[in-house]
């Protein structure tokens, strides 16, 4: 039982461990003011390979790359936003985990609210539906009431 409890210990730290190695010490800069915004930057940029993770957290060869361009454009004086640029020129928007608003991510930022308003539309449009339906059904006058009763006495087989 303590030996299964132990594993499972050791696995958990090890899946939040593993992020933290993913920046080797031989990448990381002198200045830590230099490495936290190495690493801010870092964290905004897709790992290719693995594309659900950032550069910060893959152990992937091509992560490491990216982190290695990241702080030598650093270190030659570049701003973080000219850093971003320069990788997006090389590696397209799909290098971003959180796309920029532009005309041609207009679709990807609106569709959530696209769909719920279109959720809301249609549960408003099957709700007067139905509101309708049901003022159809009870809306009778007694006379007609007595016609409906009459045709439907009419109409029933005789047992």
């Amino acid at each position: 039982m303590m030996a299964r409890l132990a594993a499972i210990l050791l696995a958990v730290a090890a899946l939040f461990a593993a992020p933290a190695l993913a920046v080797m010490p031989d990448e990381r800069l002198a200045d830590p003011a230099m490495e936290e915004r190495a690493r801010v930057i870092s964290k905004d940029l897709r790992c290719m390979v693995c594309q659900n993770q950032s550069i910060d957290d893959s152990d992937a060869p091509l992560a490491k790359d990216l982190r290695v361009i990241v702080r030598e454009r650093l270190m030659a004086g570049d701003s973080n936003r000219e850093v971003i640029d320069f990788v997006v020129a090389r590696y397209g928007e799909f290098v971003l985990l959180r796309p920029r608003m532009n005309l041609n991510t207009v679709a990807l930022w609106a569709s959530p609210l696209v769909l719920v308003l279109g959720g809301i539309a249609l549960i408003a449009i099957r709700r007067r539906r139905a509101e309708s339906l049901a003022t159809i059904a009870t809306g009778l006058t007694p006379e007609e009431e007595a016609q409906l009763a009459e045709v439907l006495r009419q109409t029933q087989p005789k047992s």
